[in-house]
């Protein structure tokens, strides 16, 4: 499966984006979607996760109550809805899919992964 992020950009602090993940393929609804970040000389972090058809979803706790992952298998698209934005959500945000959903927050799991989107929170 190959991935396109979008939906990046600089917003103030407080603000909200919403970032989307297209997938290539007919098989999206086969696997587990994740959302990653990774900020300036920071390690690549977890952030959301969603399983196949929606029914289970977890987050990070950095932001949890802010951000919102879901998924429409019908247009083979993930999307994560950040709301009240803080300068410290600030890197590059990667989609990635999976099989499987056993061990969501490692990374080295996700086997395709999407290109990047740059967020950028101002204070």
């Amino acid at each position: 499966v190959q991935l396109q992020a979008c939906g990046g950009g600089l917003v103030q602090a407080g603000g909200s984006l919403r970032l989307s993940c297209a997938a290539s393929g007919r098989t999206f609804s086969m696997y587990v979607m994740g959302w990653f970040r990774q900020a300036p000389g920071k390690e690549r972090e977890f952030v959301a996760v969603i399983t196949w058809s929606g029914g289970s979803r977890n987050y990070a706790d950095s932001v949890k109550g802010r951000f919102t992952i879901s998924r429409d298998n019908a247009k083979n698209t993930v999307y994560l809805q950040m709301n009240s934005l803080k300068p410290e959500d600030t890197a590059v945000y990667y989609c990635a899919a999976a099989r499987a959903y056993s061990d969501y927050k490692n990374d080295n799991g996700y086997p395709y992964w999407g290109q990047g989107t740059q967020v950028t929170v101002s204070s």
